[in-house]
């Protein structure tokens, strides 16, 4: 996201954590960016960007290293807009919390040419990492997706009738989740399964999920424009493509994410606005009322206050509800999981687990001396052991692969759908707009200009290309979280 404030500055209480400010300075950031502009312009450019595990980590450290295996820290870490747009890694920040009568220790380490400082820079990436890992799967995975659909399902299935216009739109997009919720809650964030066993949180894995849930969740933000509004990432711009302008232009998550958007957005117009022309429909459909009611109150009820909730009155909210659901359920999921296994497959790119503290945290003479001596030993130590590796390997290669009979968005009309012209032509439309999309997104993979996507050792953004074939293939949109 960007970095909307200055100095950066931890929110939680400095007589537990430790001072507040972070060490990350302003002379720091100038010397990276090569002295040729200022922070104040960066800020005000929206160039500067942060991951910042910081004040969502710092908490669990002290009881992360009280198991066996695993370590933590709080993490930032800022990245540099170029010209080029792409992003340059600038600086990350970890730090601990007092801890064993020790005060708290923190440190800034940059991208270095020089032996020593270059290891520590690799050492400092792995922690990040795993951090950035972590969240991933528990949050922008399982939460964001798999978890907080739920409600949707259980609400659908008890107030709509299957002949409900509303339940059949629904319907192609809820199909088998509660199963692979079920096989997920057996097999994999089970108590001491593998998620806790191959993830730095370990048995704290799904109480962070619940954490970000109760602080950071909200039913509107779930919807990619305002998602990508929320974390500074573009702004609303009348004029520009789908109604925004993004902060880095070349994002290829944005960019064809919001095709897919769109295409949804339009779809769900036309299915609504035939069964709906009114207002007063909506708001006299009974069951459509008591659908929404049980989401916000019953299937969301710790957050049944929050004011952010659209209300439920007219074809437009109505609109803008189950499109948020429908991308969820479908763009969401398919770029939080099916590129897992070629991005992460090899582990030493995205370790989901760091083992050992930082050589410059309390260092002794024989840490030193094996840093010194062999660094890369010590980086390894630091990564998932042998089997975690192997574990977490063979569960991405199963979450990434899509079965011979995948269901992709707007692949194939439901049968309930041919039984109305209308419906039947406005989703051929639908259909037509994905095909069209796949092309879009293979022109923009063929880019020079856009280096993103296109360059020695990149690879292409596909994973929001609507169709797919069998198998591991980082890319295809299903309709529905099937796996």
């Amino acid at each position: 996201m960007v970095v909307m404030e200055w100095p950066l500055k931890s929110k939680l209480d400095p007589k537990v954590y430790g001072p507040a400010e972070s060490a990350i300075t302003k002379e720091l950031i100038e010397q990276e960016i090569g002295g040729f502009t200022t922070l104040e312009n960066v800020l005000e450019q929206n160039k500067l960007f942060i991951l910042d595990y910081h004040d969502l980590f710092l908490p669990y450290v002290t009881k992360v290293r009280e198991i066996k295996g695993t370590t933590l820290y709080g993490s930032r870490t800022l990245f540099y807009l170029m010209p080029s747009g792409t992003l340059k890694p600038l600086a990350i920040e970890l730090t601990r919390p007092p801890i064993d009568g020790k005060p708290q220790w923190k440190e800034v380490f940059r991208p270095s040419w020089e032996a020593s400082d270059l290891w520590l820079w690799r050492l400092a990436k792995a922690h990040v990492l795993a951090h950035d890992s972590g969240y991933h799967q528990l949050v922008s995975h399982w939460l964001r997706t798999h978890c907080c659909v739920e409600p949707y399902i259980i609400a659908t299935n008890r107030h709509l009738s299957a002949m409900h216009p509303i339940h059949r739109l629904l319907h192609p997009h809820l199909r088998y989740t509660m199963e692979i919720n079920a096989l997920s809650r057996e097999l994999l964030i089970n108590a001491d399964g593998t998620i806790e066993k191959s993830f730095f949180p370990h048995k704290y894995s799904i109480e962070i999920s619940s954490v970000v849930y109760d602080q950071l969740w909200q039913f509107d933000l779930q919807a990619l424009p305002a998602d990508l509004i929320s974390r500074g990432m573009a702004v609303e711009d009348p004029t520009a493509p789908h109604g925004l302008k993004l902060t880095i232009e070349d994002y290829p998550y944005a960019n064809d994410g919001l095709l897919i958007w769109d295409a949804i957005k339009k779809w769900v117009t036309n299915y609504v606005t035939y069964y709906y022309p009114k207002a007063n429909i909506v708001q006299s459909d009974n069951e459509l009322q008591a659908w929404w009611t049980e989401i916000q109150t019953v299937g969301h009820a710790d957050k049944r206050h929050g004011s952010w909730w659209p209300v439920l009155k007219t074809p437009d909210d109505l609109i803008g509800i189950i499109t948020n659901m429908i991308w969820v359920a479908s763009g969401h999921h398919a770029a939080v999981n099916f590129g897992q296994y070629d991005f992460a497959g090899f582990f030493p790119n995205r370790p989901t687990i760091a083992r050992t503290n930082m050589p410059t945290e309390d260092p002794n003479d024989t840490e030193k001396e094996e840093f010194l001596k062999r660094p890369e030993e010590f980086l390894l130590k630091c990564f998932p052991s042998q089997v975690q590796a192997k574990q977490v390997m063979a569960i991405l290669d199963v979450l990434s692969t899509h079965s011979p009979d995948e269901e992709y968005l707007g692949a194939k009309i439901e049968p309930y759908w041919k039984e109305d012209k209308y419906i039947t032509d406005v989703f051929e439309q639908f259909s037509g707009k994905l095909k069209e999309i796949e092309g879009i997104i293979d022109a923009r993979n063929a880019d020079h200009s856009l280096k993103n996507r296109v360059g020695a050792g990149v690879v292409p953004y596909q994973l929001l290309k609507p169709f797919s074939e069998e198998g591991v293939t980082g890319m295809g949109v299903p309709n529905s979280i099937s796996i």
